[in-house]
């Protein structure tokens, strides 16, 4: 791999919701657990051989990678929080309100990412024989969906991140490139 190219896989294979994997989890919980391992590892493929420096750049005026890292993982913990039937804790407020700091190292973005997918895995599964049309409340305002419209946002939700980052990250290696010609 050169600094230039996003990181590959050492064999290229079919994305996770092709491999038939997870077949014992239901279609909704199983299709949720299925972009979430995208997620890391698109994000992976795309983000990993990026600087620190480049993980909190704003080319062009787009939010910084490190955002989009945060967001995933915190989002994901308040999403499950609803899906749980629960409220958002001081804590996970507190932790919305730094996601746009910009001090993060590539260890820690990448740890607290991978941290959070593995626990919001767990979260999912342990939401697989709940009830889909279960109601949930969201946010302050307690705006109502259910507990399968939870989850297939979250996956959604993800993924929307996940593509932004894919294209930041495009767009910083296309400056690296740039900068690196004689």
């Amino acid at each position: 791999m050169t600094q230039n190219t996003p990181q590959k896989s050492a064999t290229h294979q079919p994305e996770p919701w092709l491999r038939g994997t997870k077949q014992g989890v239901p279609a909704v919980p199983r299709a949720v657990l299925h972009a979430l391992e995208l997620a890391e590892e698109d994000l992976r493929r795309w983000c990993g051989g990026l600087t620190d420096t480049e993980l909190n750049a704003s080319p062009a005026g787009l939010p910084p990678l490190a955002f989009h890292f945060r967001h995933i993982a915190r989002s994901l913990d308040r999403l499950l929080t609803y899906a749980e039937d629960h409220t958002l804790s001081d804590q996970q407020l507190a932790a919305l309100k730094t996601e746009s700091d910009l001090s993060a190292s590539h260890q820690q973005l990448f740890a607290e990412l991978a941290t959070s997918l593995a626990t919001s895995g767990q979260r999912v599964l342990a939401l697989a024989s709940a009830d889909f049309e279960a109601s949930r409340a969201v946010g302050k305002k307690a705006l109502p969906t259910s507990l399968g419209g939870l989850l297939v946002h979250l996956a959604d939700h993800t993924q929307r991140h996940v593509g932004q980052a894919v294209t930041t990250a495009k767009l910083l290696l296309a400056q690296r490139r740039t900068a690196e010609r004689p």
